[in-house]
């Protein structure tokens, strides 16, 4: 049995049901919901409102709970850079909305931020992302949904890679980093993490 991370993510939209969605590193990685895992003994909807300033820049105000999703990796397989299979993943994601019409706070660099209509998605999100807005679209709350787990199959930027830097650009299109704002090495989350893969 893998080990179970808990996490929490939410579809933020705007004023104009945009939804927000970070593309995390270099290359052509997978977009994904805004989020990041909990903190021991953190309530899940307090971890939401702080990872996703963290990572994003902006405060949102939390609707309610969408669903809980339970990501699993293909039992037994391993994946480059990996040992053993992947974590089991449990994200509690929220409906949020964006409170203002700009970031409160400047997003540190690594994720670029963009909104997208939640009928037109872009062809490479993640599976939770996918789920996650469809859910939200329909207007379910209380979703319990097992969702499968695929890997990035595009290679990720070697750990000493530089990010680009945050050069002012506007509010569609962002960066921020995940969690606290630091590199997932100094938050003890491996580059290649299973939750930055799949939210």
């Amino acid at each position: 049995m893998s080990a179970l991370t808990w996490a929490v993510a939410a579809v933020v939209t705007d004023d104009t049901g945009r939804v927000l969605l970070c593309r995390q590193g270099r290359g052509e990685r997978r977009y994904a919901l805004p989020g990041g895992r909990l903190r021991p003994a953190e309530n899940p909807a307090r971890a939401a409102l702080r990872d996703i300033r963290a990572e994003t820049g902006w405060d949102i105000d939390l609707v309610d709970l969408i669903g809980v999703y339970h990501l699993t990796g293909p039992p037994g397989e391993a994946t480059a850079g990996r040992v053993g299979p992947l974590p089991d993943v449990l994200v509690h994601v929220f409906r949020a909305r964006a409170a203002g019409v700009r970031p409160a706070a400047d997003p540190p660099p690594g994720c670029r931020l963009s909104w997208h209509s939640p009928d037109v998605l872009p062809e490479a999100v993640t599976p939770l992302t996918r789920a996650a807005v469809t859910d939200a679209t329909a207007g379910r709350s209380g979703v319990l949904r097992d969702v499968p787990c695929v890997p990035d199959t595009v290679d990720a930027p070697p750990p000493s890679a530089t990010l680009p830097a945050h050069e002012g650009q506007p509010p569609a299109d962002q960066g921020g980093r995940s969690g606290t704002g630091q590199p997932p090495e100094q938050r003890g989350e491996a580059a290649d993490s299973p939750l930055r893969r799949t939210r």
